[in-house]
């Protein structure tokens, strides 16, 4: 048995085009334009109340931004030495981050092939390396968040 023989539903559709109601007139030029301009006039509406929104935005996150901001100065000011340390840590640790990702990326270029074709063994390498990379980098992030900045003037 065959698709041939088979009917197909038809692929046209049948259109009535026996006299019914008037179809509608178009509008005249005027009243075109007029219609458009009224359109035109909505859009540039809603875009100005969206730009008054985004306006709003963006001061309500630049405020959140600025207060984060001024909390973190006065913290730095309030504890020198601990934003001092805090920035020796940070630059520490990126050292031991930098010879970190050198041993993974040369683990990697050692076991591409095994680590493309073996889904164990990519499992393996992710839990391996996955969770102190990402905690190492919430610790710098954290520390060089709070560490006084390198030419700040020493306070103790």
């Amino acid at each position: 048995m065959t698709d041939h023989n088979r009917p197909h539903p038809s692929l046209f559709s049948q259109i009535d085009v026996s006299h019914g109601a008037p179809t509608p007139t178009m509008p005249s030029g005027v009243a075109m334009f007029a219609e458009m301009a009224g359109l035109l006039r909505a859009m540039l509406a809603a875009q100005d109340r969206q730009n008054e929104l985004l306006e709003e935005l963006v001061n309500q996150m630049g405020a959140a931004q600025r207060q984060r901001a001024a909390e973190l100065g006065q913290w730095k000011q309030a504890n020198p030495g601990l934003a001092r340390g805090c920035r020796m840590a940070a630059e520490a640790l990126s050292k031991i981050q930098t010879e970190y990702l050198e041993t993974l990326t040369e683990e990697i270029g050692d076991n591409f092939e095994t680590l493309r074709d073996g889904e164990f063994m990519l499992n393996e390498f992710v839990d391996r390396f996955g969770p102190r990379v990402a905690h190492l980098n919430g610790l710098l992030q954290v520390l060089s968040q709070l560490s006084a900045t390198p030419d700040a003037p020493s306070m103790r």
